[in-house]
């Protein structure tokens, strides 16, 4: 799966209604689902800066120049808390029971052996999951 297409996976996670926009609840919803905090106030802070058109939502594009183009320590932030949702069970690691209960919410039914192949593509030193580091690289 390329770069772009796991973006836009991401994008579709927090666009909740599937209208190819994500508003500030949406973006809300999606942290505080992933155990994040983000208070709503800052949400809405967040989406007007990376809304270039001025709708109040954050499109696509605006989205991707977000993850692209960003300062460094915020395309880490953003990854951190992509990894978290793929991570999901407080191990720190990606298993492949996490990415597969994952992709499974994503719309795409993956077996366990299928996983562990996903993973061991850029699991660096062999241990069956993914840390955040080898995530970052393989995002990256």
């Amino acid at each position: 799966m390329d770069k772009l297409s796991q973006y836009e996976r991401l994008f579709n996670q927090f666009d909740e209604n599937g209208d190819g926009k994500i508003s500030a609840s949406e973006l809300w919803q999606c942290v505080e689902a992933m155990g994040g905090e983000l208070s709503e106030k800052d949400a809405e802070a967040a989406v007007a800066l990376m809304d270039s058109d001025g709708d109040g939502l954050v499109g696509f594009d605006d989205f991707l120049r977000f993850v692209e183009g960003g300062k460094e320590e915020e395309k880490e932030d953003g990854l951190k808390e992509a990894f978290k949702m793929y991570e999901m069970d407080g191990s720190g690691c990606i298993t492949p029971r996490s990415l597969k209960r994952m992709l499974s919410r994503l719309g795409e039914s993956r077996s366990i052996d299928e996983c562990k192949v996903m993973i061991a593509r850029f699991d660096l030193d062999g241990d069956g999951v993914l840390t955040f580091d080898e995530f970052k690289v393989m995002m990256l």
